[in-house]
């Protein structure tokens, strides 16, 4: 549900396509907005059904459709999931399933450990940004690859 995450998203994947086999992005997620741990709920149950990337792509995209007024509307999330090929009754049962909740608290534990407030932030090789942007996120990715293929 996050406005910066759906921004940023379109930046780090073309990172991760211009340094093939280099990088690996690992993602946490995290209910801080108001209402988006429904959202979390759904991208967590997706796992099961080996569609998380395809469901995340598709609620950034139209999260503006779905998240209205900084309110997030489950009804709306569904019409977009729906021509995703999943299985609808089966992703809501595994919204309210053990491994959604315990991937969840997970997530939740490794924020607090790496004392994360707010979405997005990122770390390389366990350093976090020194201040948030895409360049300094370049800069940090750029000097990692250059210590690992020295």
């Amino acid at each position: 549900a996050c406005e910066t995450c759906r921004e940023f998203y379109p930046l780090v994947k073309k990172m991760l396509a211009e340094n093939p086999d280099k990088i690996r992005l690992s993602v946490r997620l995290v209910a801080f907005h108001k209402g988006s741990d429904f959202v979390v709920k759904a991208l967590e149950a997706s796992k099961a059904q080996g569609k998380f990337w395809p469901v995340l792509e598709r609620l950034l995209a139209s999260q503006s459709r779905w998240a209205i007024q900084h309110t997030i509307r489950p009804e709306l999330v569904w019409e977009q999931l729906q021509p995703l090929g999943l299985n609808l009754d089966q992703l809501k049962a595994d919204m309210e399933s053990t491994p959604v909740a315990r991937n969840m608290a997970l997530d939740a534990q490794d924020a607090r450990a790496l004392k994360v407030t707010q979405t997005p932030e990122y770390f390389v090789n366990g350093r976090g940004l020194p201040s948030f942007g895409y360049q300094q996120l370049q800069g940090l990715v750029g000097e990692a690859i250059g210590h690992a293929y020295r």
